[in-house]
C-alpha cells in the first residue's frame, strides 16, 4: 500500500570513473533510474538523510586495504541513509515507518524488507539524529580504551564527527580532562566552549608532542586517533605508563599527500611505558547501535551532551559537491546531506 504519489525516476549518483589522486565533479555522474514496483516482500523508502563521510574516499580506491566494498564505475554508489517507507510489500514495514538503510547517493530505494532497519521517531529529536557516529565512538572509548574516571584523555582530529561525539562520551564516562586536536582558532574555541573540551590546540602551531606536554603535563591515559600521523607519534611520546590506544582511522593519510596513514611506532617510548594499542573496525552489530541509541537519546533529554553536525542541502543532484567539499575539510561535525 502506499499513502503518496511515487515518481517513476529516481536520481542517483554514480561512479564515472575511479581516480587516480584527487577526486574532482569528473568522477561522478548524477543520472535517473526507472523506479520499479515493489514486489512481494519489498518497500520503497523515500530518502531524506545521508551521511558523508570520508570513507567513501575510500572506496573509490579500488585496491584499497580497508575491509569494506568498493564502488563500481557506471554503477550507483551507496552510503548510510534515513527515509520513509511510502509503499510496502511487506507484513514487517509499513507505510510511515522510519528505517535506516545503505542505500543512499539516490533519492528514493526499493529493495526487501529485510534491508532497512526500522527505527524509533520518538527516541532522537530528528531522523538525522539516527546517522551520527556515536556508535564508533563509544566503541572506541568504553570498549576499546575502557575510559573512566580520573583518566587524561586526548583525542585527535576532535571536531570530526567520531571525535566530536569520542570527547563527550570520555566526559560523561567520568574523565577528568579530555584534550582535543584540530586545525584552526574556530574550532579550538567550538571545542572547549561548545562541547566541553578542557582543552584544545591547532596541530599547525608545533609539534603534537610538545603541545601535549604542555597540556597534560602528566601525561594522556587514552588517545582516541583519528588522524594517525605525527599525531599518533605525539601522542606515544606523551603517554603515560599504561595508556590506552584506541585506533580508529587515519584522516591525515586518507585527506592529505604523505604517509600518514603509515606513522612511525616509537618503540623505545612503547615499551617501558606498557602501552596498549588496540586497532578497531567501525563495523556494527545491531544491538550495538541499538545501545548507542538508547543512550543518545538519554543524554540529549538530560541535556548532556550534544550533536556536533553539518547540514547541507541541494538534494541528490549536490552530494558530489558536497562530498568535495568534506575532502576539502570544510565542515565539522557530522556531515549529513538533506536529500528530500
Amino acid at each position: 500500500m502506499t499513502h503518496e504519489s511515487i515518481p517513476a525516476v529516481s536520481r542517483e549518483v554514480r561512479l564515472a570513473s575511479y581516480p587516480d589522486d584527487e577526486v574532482g565533479p569528473e568522477h561522478f555522474t548524477v543520472a535517473e533510474a526507472e523506479l520499479p514496483e515493489p514486489t512481494g516482500g519489498q518497500v520503497v523508502v523515500r530518502n531524506e538523510w545521508m551521511s558523508l563521510g570520508a570513507v567513501y574516499r575510500d572506496q573509490m580506491i579500488p585496491g584499497t586495504d580497508l575491509p569494506i566494498p568498493v564502488f563500481q564505475p557506471g554503477e550507483a554508489m551507496w552510503g548510510r541513509t534515513v527515509g520513509t517507507v511510502v509503499a510496502s510489500q511487506s507484513p514487517d514495514l509499513a507505510v510511515g515507518d522510519l528505517v535506516e538503510h545503505f542505500f543512499g547517493w539516490r533519492d528514493y530505494a526499493v529493495n526487501y524488507a529485510q534491508a532497512f532497519f526500522r527505527r524509533d521517531r520518538e527516541l532522537l529529536p530528528s531522523p538525522e539524529y539516527f546517522l551520527s557516529q556515536g556508535p564508533t565512538a563509544w566503541r572506541g572509548m568504553v570498549d576499546m580504551a575502557q575510559v573512566g574516571d580520573g583518566d587524561t584523555v586526548f583525542v585527535s582530529g576532535a571536531t570530526s564527527g567520531v571525535g566530536s561525539l569520542a570527547g563527550q562520551i570520555a566526559r560523561l564516562r567520568g574523565a577528568k580532562r579530555v584534550i582535543g586536536s584540530t586545525g584552526s582558532k574556530e574550532k579550538i574555541d567550538f571545542l572547549v566552549q561548545e562541547l566541553g573540551f578542557d582543552a584544545a590546540f591547532d596541530y599547525h602551531e608545533g609539534p603534537v608532542a610538545e603541545q601535549l606536554k604542555e597540556l597534560a603535563p602528566d601525561g594522556i591515559d587514552v588517545f582516541f586517533d583519528n588522524v594517525g600521523g605525527e599525531q599518533f607519534e605525539g601522542a606515544v611520546k606523551a603517554a603515560a605508563p599504561g595508556a590506552r590506544f584506541a585506533l580508529c582511522g587515519a584522516l591525515s593519510g586518507q585527506l592529505g599527500p604523505g604517509d600518514g596513514g603509515r606513522p612511525r611506532l616509537d618503540l623505545m617510548a612503547a615499551f617501558p611505558k606498557e602501552l596498549v594499542l588496540r586497532p578497531f573496525a567501525t563495523l556494527h552489530t545491531p544491538e550495538q547501535i541499538a545501545d548507542w541509541n538508547e543512550h543518545f537519546g538519554r543524554w540529549l533529554r538530560e541535556e548532556r551532551i550534544v550533536f556536533p553536525h553539518t547540514a547541507v542541502e541541494g538534494g541528490t543532484a549536490a552530494l558530489p559537491a558536497n562530498f568535495l567539499a568534506l575532502l576539502d575539510r570544510r565542515f565539522s561535525g557530522t556531515v549529513v546531506a538533506r536529500l528530500t
